[in-house]
């Protein structure tokens, strides 16, 4: 392949950017979705530079713990994906999911570009009224802003630790769920 057929298929890529809990439950269920090329764990949202995972932890630097995903639209859409993070994790919690409880648990959705912010506000009216979602849905859309990776030991940390308890009692009924590989 050369170089000029190699920048083609890249820069067809797109990126998402999506918060609802702890990243590692939403690493795991982007990374095995079809047309998902790569999936990073994260922090986004808030006003420090390169916060530390002990920073955000205090609720003080004002990011969440969130996943970017570079994927490809030809096989899967941001729509599809879109469908994909309502049902990964429960919208209507404030600042919470189950037990992890603060701001840098927050759902958010954080577009790139105005044609994301239509299609998530559209997602959101639709997700709301289909019945599927119980309560009111309080997932934030705002701007995509600077993105800090999170600690290597973050990344993939379901496929290393698979059998620790809070992959086992939280992220893995969440695959199942979605009828992804446990």
């Amino acid at each position: 392949m050369t170089t000029n057929q190699m920048n083609t298929i890249t820069s067809k890529l797109e990126i998402a950017t999506f918060a609802g809990g702890c990243f590692w439950c939403l690493e795991e269920v982007f990374r095995q979705i079809p047309g998902v090329q790569e999936v990073v764990s994260g922090y986004t949202g808030g006003t420090t530079t390169n916060p530390t995972y002990r920073e955000v932890c205090t609720g003080l630097t004002g990011h969440a713990e969130a996943v970017r995903i570079t994927f490809d639209p030809a096989r899967v859409t941001y729509d599809q994906l879109l469908d994909i993070f309502w049902q990964a994790h429960d919208p209507t919690q404030l600042n919470r999911q189950g037990n992890d409880v603060g701001t840098q648990y927050r759902s958010a959705i954080f577009v790139h570009d105005e044609r994301q912010k239509k299609l998530a506000e559209a997602s959101r009216a639709r997700w709301q009224n289909s019945g599927a979602i119980m309560g009111r849905i309080v997932t934030v859309i705002e701007p995509a802003g600077p993105f800090y990776p999170a600690e290597d030991y973050h990344q993939e940390y379901y496929r290393r630790n698979k059998q620790q308890p809070y992959c086992r009692f939280v992220i893995a009924p969440k695959l199942k769920k979605l009828g992804l590989q446990e």
